[in-house]
């Protein structure tokens, strides 16, 4: 995925294929995306002042900077989204999910300690 993607098209993507052009479910989106910037930002990754989208113009660059160190930021986001946005019916995927957001959590604010 290209860093320079917009935020939003490319979690619609990740998520189930949804179209860029569909925005039908773009509010719902966008809130859940925002949520997990904030969390996000209480780690201590991104902009010191947080960080939000508004709609599909926002970049990941303006996020988070082409570093190596970040590149799970798109992974976090994409999985914080799905869990509440279109959360696996398998209780395994569930959890396995929720432990992949944990050792992510975890990494990221490493990093961003460092």
């Amino acid at each position: 995925m290209e860093i320079t993607q917009s935020i939003l098209n490319s979690i619609k993507k990740m998520i189930g294929g949804i179209s860029a052009d569909d925005e039908a479910f773009d509010a719902d989106l966008i809130i859940h995306i925002n949520s997990a910037f904030s969390i996000l930002s209480q780690l201590g990754v991104g902009p010191a002042e947080g960080f939000e989208i508004k709609d599909s113009t926002a970049v990941w660059t303006e996020f988070v900077d082409d570093d190596a160190t970040f590149n799970l930021v798109k992974s976090y986001i994409y999985l914080k989204v799905k869990l509440v946005f279109d959360p696996p019916l398998s209780s395994a995927v569930l959890e396995c999910y929720k432990e992949q957001i944990s050792e992510y959590e975890w990494r990221l604010n490493v990093a961003a300690e460092k």
